[in-house]
């Protein structure tokens, strides 16, 4: 919109707060943003000489603009969000980590069940998070069952379905995780004690929960329940553990919101603490691109808005290390110069520091979008962290995969000038070995790989990668020689838990710095190996292509066969065991039946 057409309509622009919307010619939003008041804000666009060249290439892009009116200067800043959450227009800040977390949902049903869900439905469910881990929700749920009996169970637990008895307890009651609400040895009203008690604990208060175990555990201890009051006083010690664990500072600080910002340029930081009742109970590091002339503080704002929308903060306090306009009512910015307060707002700090570096080095080996020469340097380094006598622009790594100690199958991946070669990844079938032998089964992979190369005359990997040990590397090693290709390529072997780097004879590992770009590499190979090889195991298994004989058995279902493997291993022990040692696993019945097939088919076997 040219300065000329904007005079036209200037004395249309109210002088009240309120949001502009931004237009092209193809009515793309383009840009949101408020102002305490509307005519001022939107004729500074639209000055020459004060802006910069993505403000003025927006400027030129403008072609309607669209104004709403609010009551006050909150509205404003809380509607401009929602906008900007919504639309996501082209000039306003990028907010790069826009996903889903998962939530604990407290289901809207009778004795309401509790379980991880990335979906909000609107059924009256309450749902307490979202948090940025799987891992640490389940970490979570483990915890609350560990200390505060909860169904999980599916049944329809309804007071009519209760009273004509439809249900039995399960294994979970005999254990103490569960009261048996469905045969209705529990009440609905002590359920949602229960319930209460979980709340608390999600949102770091312990301390009503912890005084709720003392009275119960004194309630047992006095009757001379001794050993139900000794439960509780375990679960009182493991409580205790957890808040120690969990708790910064001190629990007098209450809930409040911490913020810190790093800027680079275009690309802003912003870390986010969640503290209730003195614990941290979320944290969350975002990245920003701003887009215009926006501020440090309008960035934080911005962030800041986002974050609590996302993880549902009601915390009246917001500590910041800068001033910011934060209009919302009923919120204190703090900006504190000591104390607990600044000790959080260092932690902060901190975490966006560290989140900036780790974001920098996981960069750095994402080879594809690197040059040539940025490649070879970390390869020339990978050859100098391992004496390698040639550069390792061909690099191949192999795994062994099985399912309950049964069905082995090998995977080999390949990358080439660090970066994944997909075409030429090789899944194995597992021919020449039986049962599970993790050495056996990496020479056949290894062999059958090289040997099909020699044949083909394609070019052979300078380095190849064992995903193991010294027993691996040997069995890998054994299967070179006997191909004849001694010298013609190195093989190491991958220790899984030390991270430790095995060469063929030597009786010292090599163990890189953690955070090396040369073990970043191998590692990310690794992982890929295993990604490659688990996928393939998990189809199969899927598609039911592994065979398994015991379930030719007839009255032996696949739980029985499953648990027959995991416990022996493989058919041919199975074969072995007597018919006690079966008993012993499956019961007499059924042991009787396996037993019995495997001496028909040993009679076969002799016979002919």
């Amino acid at each position: 919109m040219t300065t000329a057409a904007f005079h036209e309509i200037v004395h249309t622009i109210p002088l009240q707060p309120g949001i502009y919307k931004y237009f092209n010619s193809g009515n793309e939003l383009l840009y949101v943003g408020k102002a305490k008041n509307l005519k001022k804000r939107v004729s500074s666009y639209f000055n020459k000489n004060q802006h910069n060249y993505k403000t003025h290439e927006l400027v030129q892009r403008i072609q309607r603009i669209e104004f709403t009116i609010v009551d006050s200067e909150q509205d404003a800043f809380l509607l401009e969000n929602a906008l900007i959450k919504q639309f996501q227009p082209k000039y306003n800040i990028d907010l790069k980590d826009d996903k889903s977390f998962p939530f604990i949902v407290i289901k809207n049903e009778h004795f309401p069940r509790i379980f991880l869900t990335r979906r909000k439905i609107s059924d009256g469910s309450e749902y307490l998070g979202p948090y940025t881990s799987v891992g640490k929700v389940r970490e979570l749920l483990d915890f609350i069952r560990q200390n505060i009996p909860i169904r999980t169970c599916k049944l329809n637990l309804t007071p009519s379905n209760i009273q004509k008895k439809k249900f039995k307890v399960c294994l979970e009651y005999h254990l103490g995780n569960c009261k048996g609400p469905c045969e209705g040895l529990q009440s609905e009203e002590d359920y949602r004690m229960g319930l209460q008690q979980i709340k608390n604990l999600l949102k770091g208060n312990l301390s009503p929960v912890i005084n709720q175990f003392k009275e119960e555990m004194k309630v047992y201890a006095g009757n001379l329940e001794f050993e139900k009051a000794e439960l509780f006083r375990k679960k009182i010690e493991h409580l205790q553990q957890y808040q120690a664990r969990s708790t910064i500072v001190n629990d007098k600080l209450g809930t409040l919101d911490v913020f810190s910002i790093l800027q680079e340029g275009n690309i802003a930081y912003v870390n986010y603490l969640m503290v209730e009742n003195g614990t941290i109970v979320q944290t969350q590091t975002i990245t920003l691109e701003k887009k215009l002339e926006e501020t440090e503080a309008e960035i934080l704002s911005f962030a800041i808005a986002q974050l609590r929308d996302t993880f549902n903060s009601t915390a009246r306090e917001i500590i910041v290390p800068l001033p910011i306009d934060f209009p919302q009512q009923g919120i204190e910015i703090t900006i504190p110069k000591g104390g607990d307060k600044k000790k959080l707002l260092d932690l902060s700090q901190k975490n966006v520091n560290y989140f900036k570096e780790e974001l920098r080095k996981r960069k750095m080996l994402k080879l594809e979008d690197k040059t040539e020469s940025e490649k070879t340097a970390l390869l020339q380094q990978l050859q100098n962290d391992l004496k390698l006598p040639a550069l390792p622009v061909h690099i191949e790594c192999f795994d062994n995969s099985n399912f309950q100690g049964s069905f082995p199958v090998s995977a080999m991946v390949c990358f080439k000038m660090g970066v994944p070669s997909k075409n030429d990844y090789r899944h194995f079938n597992v021919k020449t070995v039986e049962g599970i032998n993790d050495f056996a089964t990496m020479k056949e992979a290894v062999s059958r790989r090289y040997k099909r190369l020699s044949a083909e005359e394609k070019p052979l990997p300078q380095l190849v990668v064992i995903d193991g040990g010294k027993g691996q590397l040997s069995a890998a090693i054994e299967a070179i020689h006997e191909l004849d290709l001694d010298g013609k390529m190195t093989l190491v072997g991958l220790a899984k838990n030390e991270e430790e780097i095995f060469f063929s004879g030597d009786q010292q590992s090599i163990k890189l710095p953690w955070d090396s770009s040369s073990l970043k590499l191998l590692r990310q190979i690794r992982d890929e190996v295993h990604r490659f090889g688990i996928t393939f195991h998990r189809k199969k298994r899927s598609q039911g292509t592994f065979k398994n004989e015991l379930e030719e058995i007839e009255g032996i279902g696949k739980a029985t066969a499953d648990l027959l493997l995991k416990t022996f291993k493989s058919v041919k022990s199975v074969k072995t065991k007597s018919l006690d040692e079966l008993a012993d696993i499956i019961g007499s019945t059924r042991a009787g039946l396996v037993h019995q097939y495997f001496q028909k088919t040993g009679e076969k076997d002799t016979d002919a």
